[in-house]
């Protein structure tokens, strides 16, 4: 699909109120391919006015929306899907010119983002309540689900749209309205759902969504302003503390999905080359871009060699270039700032004495034309004193720890203030239940390695956040339930 006609389909403006405006003064702020270094697009940079006039239409469209009839709000949605899906080539073109994953891995997003829709297209006509008697059997009792109200969403660079449709589609599906302010580096996705959106038939207003390169400027107003009632958002737990903190003065309704260090348990029992396979999905996804990506492997010391082998055998033959050509896995990190983390991850762990089997520099810039790039890298004989054991590395470098007990494995995975996410691969079926009970995360994965599902609740402990996104779970975020006393 031609770069140019994908790019020329988005507007480069704010959207508010069912309309294309630009921000004020004319600002705009430039969108970059991070595979290339050059500039895709020009587009708005809202200013604290702009955010403002944004919360102001999603406040005046609230009453109606929320009136609205839920097959109509659930119509929408499916609506949407089924545009989303028609459009995956061209999305997929789009997500990858600016975020920089493979084509490959961006046609996948678009297929489990737009499930979202889906999912929520059909939960939306199953909003309820309940009725009773009083144990006196004076009064009755009666609960209702209503919007919660407007909503303000924060979403990150590394899944575009994803992390948008299962934030709007509950918000949509429960009649709530909302503002959407998606990552700086990727906001051409989203800015070309909400076109979508529109075009599915929903109503001025419900959905606004602004561009900025001021955060704090454009979004702190917001979550202080009295008539916003929600406030969800996914990236680092740095800056999800300092936004649960805005919150508190409002008393704001907050769902935080934040990082994450997810460990993947090997014991000795398990299938190997089913492990690695899985090992290669929980850490390659996304090109490692991923607070589910598997962060620390530990494995029990009587396979360990196999399984790094193995691991590496794969890692190394992975194909690393620009994500729009063919065949392609590994396509460049989202900036030069991510992957000097990358790099500065590996060095410290290398200083700490690990071994590198397969990785591990840094590429020179003439090699790919830009400094985005790190090759997939396999480390052993990692200590836990590295850096790497308790920083999120949101990139391709697999680091193998050991272990020699089942509770030791247990009490490594858990050795972190993050609990996201756990992996675990073993063939014992008494020992599945003591893993899955024993991990202090979120969600496990049990002899896989992706877990992510639209049907299903996703979310964190710990450092990682309280809420969840998804399954019948994920609608109730964006409901409040009222209790009516009948008496008789």
């Amino acid at each position: 699909m031609n770069e140019k006609t994908v790019i020329d389909a988005v507007h480069p403006q704010l959207f508010i109120a069912g309309q294309w405006r630009d921000a004020e003064g004319g600002r705009t702020l430039s969108v970059d391919d991070p595979s290339t270094g050059s500039t895709l697009v020009q587009v708005a940079d809202a200013s604290a006015a702009d955010g403002a006039a944004a919360l102001d239409a999603a406040v005046a469209a609230q009453a109606e929306w929320a009136a609205s009839a839920p097959r109509d709000r659930g119509e929408i949605l499916r609506t949407a899907f089924e545009m989303i899906t028609e459009r995956t080539d061209e999305l997929a073109m789009l997500m990858t010119l600016e975020m920089g994953k493979p084509l490959s891995e961006s046609k996948a997003e678009i297929a489990y983002g737009a499930e979202f829709f889906r999912w929520f297209s059909e939960e939306a006509v199953r909003i309820s309540g309940r009725y009773s008697m009083a144990p006196n059997g004076k009064t009755r009792l009666l609960t209702l689900k209503q919007p919660v109200g407007p909503c303000l969403m924060i979403t990150p660079w590394n899944f575009p749209l994803a992390m948008g449709t299962r934030k709007i589609g509950p918000a949509i599906a429960a009649g709530c309205t909302m503002v959407v302010k998606p990552a700086q580096q990727t906001p051409l996705t989203m800015l070309r759902l909400a076109d979508l959106l529109k075009q599915a038939g929903l109503p001025d207003g419900v959905l606004n969504v602004v561009t900025t390169s001021s955060t704090g400027e454009v979004m702190g107003p917001l979550i202080e302003d009295p008539r916003l009632r929600k406030l969800t958002f996914t990236g680092s737990t740095g800056v999800g503390r300092k936004l649960i903190e805005q919150s508190a003065a409002g008393v704001l309704r907050v769902s935080m999905e934040l990082g994450g260090n997810a460990p993947f348990v090997v014991f000795d029992d398990a299938d190997i080359d089913a492990a690695v396979d899985g090992a290669m999905l929980a850490k390659m996804r996304n090109v490692g871009e991923a607070c589910t990506a598997a962060n620390r492997f530990i494995v029990h010391e009587s396979v360990a060699e196999e399984f790094g082998t193995k691991l590496t055998e794969k890692m190394a033959a992975m194909t690393v270039g620009r994500g729009t050509d063919d065949g392609v896995q590994v396509g460049p990190l989202v900036d030069s700032t991510q992957r000097d983390k990358v790099a500065d991850l590996v060095a410290d762990a290398i200083a700490q004495g690990a071994t590198v089997l397969t990785g591990g520099e840094r590429p020179d810039t003439s090699q790919y034309g830009t400094d985005t790039y790190y090759p997939p890298t396999v480390l052993t004989n990692v200590s836990k004193d590295a850096e790497i054991w308790t920083e999120e590395i949101f990139g391709p470098v697999a680091p193998i720890y050991t272990f020699s007990d089942e509770q030791e494995g247990i009490d490594m995975a858990n050795d972190t203030e993050f609990g996201l996410v756990a992996y675990a691969f073993t063939r014992d079926h008494a020992r599945v239940v003591r893993v899955y009970e024993g991990l202090q995360t979120g969600m496990v994965g049990i002899n896989q390695g992706v877990v992510s599902n639209p049907a299903a609740p996703f979310g964190g402990v710990k450092a990682s956040g309280f809420g969840r996104e998804g399954g019948a779970e994920g609608i109730e975020e964006y409901l409040e339930t009222k209790y009516v006393g009948l008496a008789l």
